[in-house]
């Protein structure tokens, strides 16, 4: 027979809710440096959990050292330090409370909020920060939130950069919060873009490889976190630019341990 619920039928393996469901899986990923996992609809629980039991085996049995999820970057960054052990959040609530942008139950809910502990305690008895897994995000679209967290960086590692990077970010200045604006009215040609002032400061924070030597940090994550920011303030253009430095400075700063999970 060739009907579809027969070949579907034949392929299926069963999820019974033992240990062993994924392990045919598991085996099937052998050594590869990627598992890309995703999902029939957005905020559905057996998705989201059956997507975590994967993950944490992978973490455990296949030594993956980093979720990748689609949410912003700022809002999984704090995730991260978080399960790091590396904040000041009581909890994993806490650590989730930075999902304000809708739709914020993406994220925001419980089989994420279980994950998330799960992976803390996780961490918490790895030896090492190197034997630990973080939790990132792909998306660089939260450009007031990046701003405020590239200055905040600077004013601790280099004052006279932040002075730098206020000059270039005021271009936003006359459109408040309002992102929409700023799109409409670059778009309708009714005032300049800011990309080239943008642009600028990325590189300008690309070229100090040295400020990791001054930041109080366990590692380089911190000047690869205002790096992703500083980017994600060029999601706002038609045609982001410089993508390649910040991949740069991914493979440069983290090496060949960083492995997603999921996406």
């Amino acid at each position: 027979m060739n009907s579809l619920p027969y070949l579907v039928r034949e392929a299926a393996e069963p999820l019974v809710g033992s240990p062993s469901d994924y392990d045919s899986l598991v085996n099937l990923v052998g050594d590869a440096r990627f598992v890309l996992l995703g999902e029939a609809s957005h905020g559905t629980h057996e998705f989201y959990r059956e997507r975590a039991q994967i993950s944490k085996r992978l973490i455990v049995e296949r030594g993956f050292s980093a979720v990748a999820v689609e949410a912003d970057w700022p809002d999984a960054y704090r995730v991260n330090r978080f399960v790091r052990g590396a904040s000041e959040d009581v909890d994993s609530v806490e650590a989730l409370s930075g999902f304000k942008r809708f739709p914020q139950w993406m994220w925001r809910n419980a089989d994420v909020l279980d994950f998330i502990g799960w992976l803390r305690e996780h961490n918490d008895a790895q030896s090492s920060d190197d034997k630990k897994s973080g939790f990132y995000g792909l998306d660089l679209y939260s450009l007031y939130a990046s701003i405020e967290a590239v200055l905040d960086y600077l004013g601790k590692v280099d004052p006279e950069g932040a002075g730098r990077a206020r000059h270039h970010y005021s271009c936003f200045e006359h459109f408040g919060k309002e992102t929409e604006t700023y799109g409409w009215a670059t778009g309708f040609g009714l005032t300049r873009s800011c990309e080239e002032e943008v642009v600028k400061e990325l590189t300008a924070l690309r070229v100090r490889e040295d400020l990791p030597l001054i930041a109080i940090t366990r590692d380089n994550d911190k000047h690869l976190e205002a790096l992703a920011y500083a980017n994600g303030a060029t999601a706002c253009f038609p045609k982001p630019v410089s993508t390649t430095q910040l991949v740069a400075a991914i493979r440069e700063l983290c090496g060949p341990k960083l492995e997603p999970t999921f996406a």
